[in-house]
C-alpha cells in the first residue's frame, strides 16, 4: 500500500480469517451492505441502506469493519471512494462461504475492486 492519506489498509487474501469474516457478516446492517455489493461496486454515498438514512459515522464504522475483515475493498477514485466485494479473494480462501451466506451460486459475479 502506498503511504497516502486517502488509501486504506486491506488485509492480504492469505491473511483473511474466517472468524473475522463471519463476525463482520453477523451484523444485519453489514450483511445488507454486502448483499448490495454483490450486485457490483458502489460509491460510498450509494451504500446508504434503503428505507432511511443512517448517520455517516455509523456507515463509516460498518465499512471499516467489513474492510478490516477483508470482505470489501474501499479505494479512492478522484473525489469519491468506491467499495467492492472481495468475492474472488473470499472464494479462494473460503470456497463456498460467501455463496452460502448470500444464497447465491458459487463463482458468480466479479471482484471489480481487486
Amino acid at each position: 500500500m502506498n503511504a497516502t492519506s486517502r488509501e486504506l489498509a486491506h488485509p492480504e487474501a492469505a491473511e483473511l480469517a474466517v472468524t473475522d469474516v463471519l463476525f463482520a457478516l453477523s451484523d444485519p446492517a453489514r450483511l445488507a451492505l454486502v448483499r448490495r455489493l454483490a450486485e457490483g461496486p458502489l460509491e460510498v454515498a450509494a451504500c446508504q441502506p434503503t428505507g432511511g438514512e443512517i448517520p455517516k459515522s455509523t456507515l463509516s464504522h460498518q465499512l471499516k469493519t467489513l474492510r478490516e475483515a477483508g470482505v470489501i475493498r474501499n479505494v479512492p477514485s478522484g473525489r469519491q471512494r468506491y467499495v467492492s466485494l472481495r468475492r474472488d479473494d473470499l472464494e479462494d480462501r473460503f470456497p463456498g462461504l460467501l455463496a452460502a451466506i448470500l444464497g447465491t451460486p458459487a463463482g458468480t459475479g466479479t471482484d471489480a475492486g481487486r
